[in-house]
């Protein structure tokens, strides 16, 4: 969660890396990225390739006759699916980065923090230690 500074403004470095504007193929990158690995895409891509299939078993009965859409073993459609994978895995590496790059933003504003809370307990255990030591020496 992100943490916010004094007079309700949030860090901007953070803020602006995890909610900030994106170019148009950081958007789309995303939304690739988010589109494809749902399962709504994995099932609607099985019926594709299944109703891809039956299409073709049904031109099987035009090969007798000499005339098929796309041979087996469906030259077309590797055509397809590699074109896709070649488009897909790169847009979704891209998107990968820029998750790793908000990753990277947060930790290093959660350490800048941590560490600023750690300075804090140890100048109030410093103090602490100090009345500590003033009411030891008062009995």
């Amino acid at each position: 969660m992100l943490e916010k500074k004094k007079g309700g403004k949030r860090n901007g470095l953070v803020y602006r890396i995890v909610h900030g504007n994106r170019s148009f193929g950081q958007r789309a990158a995303d939304g690739l990225a988010k589109w494809a690995g749902s399962w709504t895409f994995i099932i609607l891509f099985f019926v594709f390739l299944g109703i891809w299939m039956a299409t073709n078993g049904v031109f099987v009965l035009k090969y007798i006759r000499g005339d098929m859409f796309d041979y087996y073993p469906f030259i077309l459609l590797n055509l397809v699916l590699s074109c896709l994978a070649a488009i897909q895995a790169p847009v979704i590496l891209m998107s990968q980065n820029r998750q790793s790059q908000k990753d990277r933003t947060k930790m290093e504003y959660d350490y800048r923090v941590n560490r600023k809370s750690e300075k804090n307990i140890e100048r109030i255990l410093k103090k602490l230690r100090d009345i500590e030591g003033r009411v030891v020496r008062k009995k």
